[in-house]
């Protein structure tokens, strides 16, 4: 059986005037780019506007062989996050415009097709965090970037921590704090919890014990946007393959390591 996956919730358009280039991305945005490369049906379910940008991000990723079906395009200003460079490679963002992001919510049908697919990527600001449970019930498996707001009291994580099945965020350093909190993180829900370390690696807790991953060296370090979201994509398509989560972790890794070599997340 072929496996369908979605991208549901944020997407937006990072943009660098001064150098007239920009590219569609966000979470599962880039996640699901990947997913698509290495031959998964991938849907995106999410919202632009009627500019430019909006345009070109349908083209950008139809051509990528992305559902965009349910990709609405709605009257107004797509969501772009403005951004620089730094000494030529550092990543500065300047400004986040919302736009038609800010006030998006799936329809009943794109609900109805969101539930098609077995694997449902989503994050904090995609507006789908109450269809957690719903997706949970349907026992569809959820793969959810907390990034760094996993402790944040803003965002409540604890209570989405129970209805997702692979649960990643992003810190600095592995320290003891660190492994109790991926350790509690997993024991309220997921069947694995993971932690990013930027150059450190990974740590992960399955409910049994720790596993950790090193980097895989880069010949040639040139923007590490989207280091976060590659590696959520590698540890996916192992997931997918039916690898252990040493294996795919150490995918997630790979895949990072190829990106944060490119100007583009994927």
């Amino acid at each position: 059986m072929t496996v369908k996956v979605c991208a549901a919730g944020f997407c937006c358009a990072d943009v660098y005037k001064k150098l007239d280039i920009f590219y569609p991305t966000g979470n599962g945005i880039d996640w699901g780019v990947h997913l698509a490369r290495a031959g998964v049906p991938v849907s995106v379910v999410s919202v632009v506007g009627t500019d430019e940008y909006g345009t070109a991000m349908r083209e950008a990723l139809s051509a990528e062989g992305i559902d965009i079906s349910h990709l609405r395009t709605e009257e107004g200003q797509t969501c772009v996050m403005l951004m620089d460079l730094k000494n030529g490679t550092d990543r500065v963002h300047l400004e986040a415009i919302d736009g038609v992001m800010e006030h998006y919510a799936l329809t009943d049908e794109d609900e109805a097709f969101v539930l098609t697919h077995d694997v449902i990527h989503t994050d904090l600001f995609g507006n789908c965090l109450r269809l957690l449970p719903e997706w949970h019930e349907a026992g569809k498996t959820v793969v959810m970037d907390f990034s760094v707001f996993s402790q944040d009291p803003e965002y409540e994580c604890e209570k989405h921590f129970p209805y997702v099945d692979y649960a990643f965020m992003s810190f600095e350093e592995d320290t003891p704090e660190l492994r109790a909190w991926v350790k509690h993180v997993q024991e309220l829900g997921p069947k694995v919890a993971v932690a990013t370390l930027g150059d450190k690696g990974s740590v992960a807790y399955d409910g049994e014990r720790f596993h950790e991953c090193g980097i895989v060296e880069c010949p040639e370090l040139v923007n590490t946007v989207g280091a976060g979201d590659s590696y959520i994509a590698g540890f996916t398509k192992a997931m997918l393959d039916g690898k252990d989560v040493d294996a795919c972790m150490q995918a997630g890794a790979e895949l990072s390591s190829k990106v944060i070599g490119l100007f583009k997340p994927y």
